[in-house]
């Protein structure tokens, strides 16, 4: 048996691949939710999945417990799932990957989706990644964009050559992977606040799937995100408003935005494959001020939802 399992082996047209894997590539879960999300516009559906028994340390990411109907305990493991569907214009398919970073193998897990891709005829492959960033959330969610293909550079004006050298994730793997099989690809990284790194950030995830629209070339129409993000907007709003070290923090990194003090492109390139952040210390935030961590925020935004409800 291959790394990949098939289900079924549907006939894709001209397709497009697009993935999103959770750990180190994902601040504020930006990826996976706007891969949900297309799993969801789409209505796409599951054909094949990598088992994670040779791929993942359970201990780093343990399987969900979940119960049903009161009784029924059902384990989910952290798969890598391959979904299919027809992209909204109808001109071409999607091919979906979601998964997990792996723990072990990583060059095996990678040359199985690269040859997947080659076996589908892949046409444009496009990772999509959250970095977390010194941008404050009140501010649009920067997203840049990299091309690993000379011709992806011509065609697409957002988008740059690669310059990140250092540590990388799976995503980096995979694309010299594409890259050696012929396959044009590109990364898009959403900037997380990263001090509400710890939360699922859907107006990044609705970044990445506005950026990813003129590489796909179609509306994906994220009425859902963007529903989402208002009300994720107005909750961090709520919080930010009732604690004043973060009303002056957030103050602080929008004067360094106002005044052109934004991260640089050094320091951009430094993140661009992954999260420098990855224990949430708050990186370069001073040492007199305590941002919340992604646990008080969280309960902060529950009790404000259970007030919600009460007065309703």
């Amino acid at each position: 048996m291959g790394t990949i399992e098939f289900s079924s082996k549907p006939a894709l047209r001209d397709p497009i691949l697009v993935a999103a894997f959770r750990g180190w590539n994902d601040g504020g879960s930006a990826a996976t939710v706007a891969a949900a999300f297309l799993k969801n516009r789409c209505e796409a559906k599951r054909f094949a999945v990598i088992d994670p028994d040779r791929f993942v340390d359970y201990q780093q990411t343990r399987p969900m417990v979940s119960i049903e109907d009161g009784q029924v305990r059902q384990i989910t493991w952290p798969e890598t799932e391959f979904f299919h569907a027809r992209l909204p214009n109808g001109e071409r398919d999607l091919l979906l990957v979601i998964g997990v970073e792996p723990n072990f193998r990583w060059r095996e897990f990678s040359k199985a989706i690269a040859d997947l891709a080659v076996e589908t005829k892949v046409g444009l492959a496009v990772t999509l990644g959250g970095l977390l960033a010194d941008t404050p959330h009140t501010r649009a969610i920067p997203v840049s964009g990299a091309a690993h293909d000379a011709g992806l550079l011509e065609r697409f004006d957002d988008l740059e050559p690669v310059r990140y050298e250092g540590p990388t994730g799976i995503v980096g793997v995979l694309h010299d992977d594409l890259s050696k099989a012929g396959i044009p690809s590109a990364s898009l990284w959403a900037a997380v606040p990263h001090y509400l790194g710890g939360n699922p950030n859907p107006t990044a995830a609705l970044a990445l799937v506005q950026a990813l629209e003129p590489l796909v070339e179609c509306e994906l129409s994220p009425t859902e995100l963007e529903q989402a993000s208002a009300e994720f907007d107005r909750q961090i709003a709520r919080v930010v408003e009732k604690d004043a070290e973060m009303r002056s923090y957030v103050t602080d990194l929008e004067d360094r935005l106002d005044n052109g003090d934004e991260y640089d492109d050094e320091d951009d390139d430094e993140d661009e494959e992954g999260i420098d952040d990855v224990d949430g210390d708050g990186g370069d935030i001073p040492s007199e001020t305590r941002i919340p961590s992604g646990e008080e925020i969280a309960a902060e935004l529950q009790e404000f939802l259970r007030e919600q409800r009460d007065d309703n």
